[in-house]
């Protein structure tokens, strides 16, 4: 199974880390500083939501869960 959001399809991607040191004159580290690869995954968990009317479990990332939740408090309340 994938590692992504069933919610906003939001999955990992690769990119570049950078060694952060404090460097010195000239700011010399920085060209030096290794740039290793890595992945950056989103923060998924485990939901029970509401989906169509049916409380349906979703692996779903954190936004998803915020954005559902905030929608089904604003429509109970007005």
């Amino acid at each position: 199974m994938a590692y992504r959001c069933d919610l906003c399809d939001k999955k990992t991607y690769a990119g570049r880390q950078h060694t952060h040191h404090a460097g010195v004159a000239g700011g010399q580290w920085k060209k030096r500083a290794q740039k290793t690869l890595r992945d950056f995954a989103p923060n998924l968990h485990y939901a029970t939501l509401p989906i169509n009317g049916v409380m349906t479990r979703v692996r779903a990332c954190t936004k998803c869960i915020k954005r559902i939740k905030f929608d089904l408090k604003k429509n109970t309340a007005a």
